[in-house]
């Protein structure tokens, strides 16, 4: 009974659903107005995050610009 329990667990969690990846802009720290957008991801939670992250951008020294995605 367990091991149907864990099988059926499994099969949950890999299931492939719906994601909102929201990525928002900043400069300098600060999140800039209007420098925002979402995209809908269907696939499994952890390949839709990983798809999510894959749009981070880390501040740039000269601009201050960065770009932070995340699922919501």
């Amino acid at each position: 009974m367990l091991l149907i329990f864990g099988l059926g667990l499994f099969l949950m969690a890999s299931c492939k659903k719906d994601y909102t990846c929201t990525c928002t802009g900043f400069i300098d720290g600060e999140e800039f107005p209007g420098a925002s957008s979402s995209v809908t991801i269907n696939d499994t939670k952890s390949n839709a995050e990983e798809q999510c992250d894959d749009g981070d951008l880390p501040e740039d020294a000269l601009t201050g610009v960065a770009v932070d995605c995340e699922i919501q």
